[in-house]
């Protein structure tokens, strides 16, 4: 069998609610997630033990190999599937890392998707599932890697059918810890952020086929909890959202997961690309894809 291909889709939160921390110390959440056309690549050449090398322009900053969660993943899912074929992985990493993006959990997840058509296990196996949980509270939604409403602590996941979004995503190039932003959201155990009543009340999305503008107008009304404290521990995600609410066309910025990649949404992709034009001239040290979230 030659080797096997995945694409490892960058994960957008459009919006993201936090409803409050359980007594275990996990943090609900409400997240509208979508996915990016840029992308990690990870490839499996099946064989009897398991490596991994990291190649591409981003490799040096995924650290050790036993913490890379392509790694994780494929041993839990070896302790739970009696003689699992494994392999090396090849994974080139273009994603920035510790970035709001889900890039590691989008990595973990292709690893699955790998070994699951490398041992014909379907994608909705239990084991599958239950290895996808215990990697990383993403990897279930990058998993399926289509856009949904994501809550509790990423177990849920309802689909949604999305437009296609002209978007421009930028990371400054500093990474922030997610625990370190929980941190400052300053939650203790058992408290919630919202009421009660607010905690019943789904949010009302457009219905398949709405336009564009339809879901920039819904997105628009609903907010990032962690943005804020994610802009205490780095500044610098503010001057973000604001170069990217300075350019032309742009409906809609924000900021993704636990930052401190933004995104902004556009009218169309060619106003994308020039927006993305101007960043890349303004800030040379910035990453910035333009491209389209669905």
């Amino acid at each position: 069998m030659g080797a096997l291909i995945e694409d490892a889709r960058a994960k957008v939160n459009l919006t993201l609610r936090v409803v409050g921390r359980r007594v275990d110390g996990y943090h609900d959440l409400e997240s509208l997630v979508a996915f990016a056309d840029c992308a990690d690549r990870l490839s499996l050449s099946p064989g009897s033990e398991l490596h991994l090398l990291t190649t591409g322009p981003l490799a040096q900053a995924c650290g050790e190999t036993s913490d890379n969660l392509v790694f994780k993943a494929a041993k839990l899912l070896g302790e739970r599937v009696p003689a699992l074929q494994l392999g090396e992985f090849v994974l080139e990493k273009v994603l920035p890392v510790a970035a709001g993006i889900g890039g590691g959990s989008a990595d973990a997840a292709a690893a699955l998707r790998l070994l699951a058509r490398a041992n014909g296990l379907a994608i909705d196996d239990p084991r599958l599932v239950e290895v996808a949980e215990l990697t990383g509270a993403d990897v279930p939604v990058c998993l399926a890697s289509r856009a949904c409403v994501m809550t509790g602590v990423g177990e849920t996941l309802l689909p949604l059918v999305l437009p296609i979004m002209p978007c421009v995503m930028v990371n400054p190039r500093v990474p922030v810890a997610t625990k370190d932003v929980f941190q400052a959201l300053g939650l203790r155990n058992g408290e919630l952020l919202v009421g009660a009543s607010d905690v019943l009340r789904a949010t009302d999305w457009p219905e398949a086929g709405a336009s564009l503008e339809d879901w920039v107008e819904a997105l628009a009304a609903g907010s990032n909890d962690l943005e804020a404290p994610a802009t205490r521990i780095q500044p610098v995600i503010g001057e973000v959202i604001s170069a990217l609410n300075a350019t032309n066309g742009a409906w809609l910025a924000r900021m993704s997961g636990s930052g401190a990649t933004c995104f902004a949404i556009y009218e169309n992709t060619a106003e994308a690309q020039r927006a993305a034009q101007k960043l890349r001239l303004d800030h040379p040290g910035w990453w910035v894809h333009a491209g389209t979230l669905s």
